[in-house]
């Protein structure tokens, strides 16, 4: 990172450390060079060591000498930064047609679906373009948004939110793990396929961005681990968390992009927000199974719907009035170091609630259990949550399984059988 870049279209030399950004005159600056990539021209800002003839540590690592301005943090401070472009922002002619074959996949496979399935969708607003829109029997709309290139946090956010406003799901289609996009909107990513392969209906596995919830009791022959004592021991309680497909107990099928095309457009499969277990607003988006959806919700009372995407607050940002460094420090130890991007789709199991223990009871004292309790047991039990309730004939409470099961004892039901037969 550095903290001075070239305005090649101005011919002019930003210091990042200065309020004024070092020059004179030209009123909206900041906000410009704040834009993100896709909307302005990828080559507007320039490595300053590459600009004044030196050597460009990125240029000859064979990637890029442009650049893009984003906020750090530095012991409390948010100074603004220089950092190259990880490539050339245009796609390569594979990755587009990639793309085109990801996009044309998506389309054909829904029409064979039955259901309504258009490419390169305008919003109404016309301030973005899906890639495809699935719309599902009951009018469900699923925008899918095929992101095979470099995608920086703020235009997920702007797009996807973009999309809400007007009752589209985005659905993002990454296929490498570091992705910007990865549990910062509803996300599928699947293998890094040529286009040939995509084409010919080669199977598209989604690897991750969908997940299944475990509901185990944490005993010593539960083949889970207690995600309470650091993955050791067991402590006895009801976890609950989301795990991937494969890690599941016993295993789930796999889920192809064909099945997330058909159940997301019929909501059989449905967004949802999971924050992390310690709190706070940090979280993970993922699809998973309505049904499963459901059971959470019930354990955790999160019944609201998918939230919409929440505009990311920046801190002030910080000038520290310094000279400019015009050397290259890209892949340099330290402050000026350019990371490469960490990887985002880490496979871990999410989100976490554990059921709080029953208070002792007393002796011969009724044992009353919540709504919360009598889910998680049903869950754990792989059975319908039951309900208390009177004998529609004696009186007497009883337990019923599901809203529509008969309110009638055993033994009025067995006292009921022979006048039904005409005895």
């Amino acid at each position: 990172m550095a903290n001075g870049v070239w305005h090649t279209e101005y011919g002019i030399e930003i210091n990042l450390t200065q309020p004024d950004l070092g020059v004179r005159g030209y009123p909206g600056l900041l906000e410009e060079i704040m834009t993100s990539v896709s909307e302005r021209n990828p080559q507007m800002l320039e490595c300053l060591a590459h600009h004044r003839g030196k050597p460009c540590a990125s240029e000859a690592g064979g990637k890029s000498p442009w650049m893009f301005i984003r906020r750090a943090r530095v012991g409390g401070r948010s100074p603004l930064v220089a950092a190259h472009l990880p490539i050339t922002h245009k796609p390569t002619p594979a990755e587009s047609d990639q793309h085109k074959a990801t996009k044309e996949r998506i389309v054909e496979t829904a029409e064979g679906y039955g259901l309504a399935a258009d490419a390169e969708v305008g919003m109404p607003n016309r301030r973005g373009v899906t890639d495809a829109v699935v719309t599902g029997p009951s009018g469900i709309q699923i925008g899918w948004e095929i992101q095979y290139s470099p995608l920086s946090p703020s235009s997920v956010h702007r797009r996807s939110v973009n999309a809400m406003e007007h009752d589209i799901t985005p659905l993002w289609v990454a296929k490498d793990d570091t992705a910007a996009l990865i549990d910062r909107a509803p996300w599928a990513r699947v293998d890094d396929m040529s286009w040939r392969e995509i084409a010919d209906g080669s199977e598209m596995v989604i690897r991750g961005g969908y997940r299944h919830l475990q509901v185990w009791r944490c005993l010593s022959s539960s083949a889970l681990h207690c995600p309470d004592n650091g993955g050791t021991g067991h402590c006895g309680a009801i976890h609950a968390e989301w795990f991937l497909p494969a890690l599941c107990d016993p295993p789930k099928p796999p889920v192809r992009i064909e099945d997330l095309i058909l159940t997301s457009a019929t909501g059989d499969s449905v967004p949802v927000f999971v924050p992390s277990r310690g709190g706070g607003r940090a979280g993970r988006h993922m699809w998973v199974p309505r049904t499963e959806c459901r059971t959470w919700r019930e354990l955790t009372g999160q019944w609201n719907p998918l939230p919409k995407v929440q505009e990311q607050t920046d801190d002030e940002i910080t000038f520290s009035e310094q000279e400019i460094d015009r050397s290259c420090r890209a892949g340099e130890e330290g402050w000026f170091r350019s990371d490469p991007r960490p990887v985002r789709d880490l496979g871990q199991p999410t989100g976490g609630f554990t059921l709080a223990r029953m208070p002792a009871q007393r002796k011969r004292r009724a044992t009353w259990i919540t709504q919360v309790e009598r889910s998680a047991a049903a869950a754990t039990l792989g059975c319908p949550p039951w309900e208390v309730g009177p004998c529609i004939g004696c009186g007497q409470l009883m337990r019923r399984y599901g809203p529509n099961a008969a309110m009638a004892c055993d033994a009025c039901r067995a006292s009921a059988i022979p006048r039904q037969r005409g005895a």
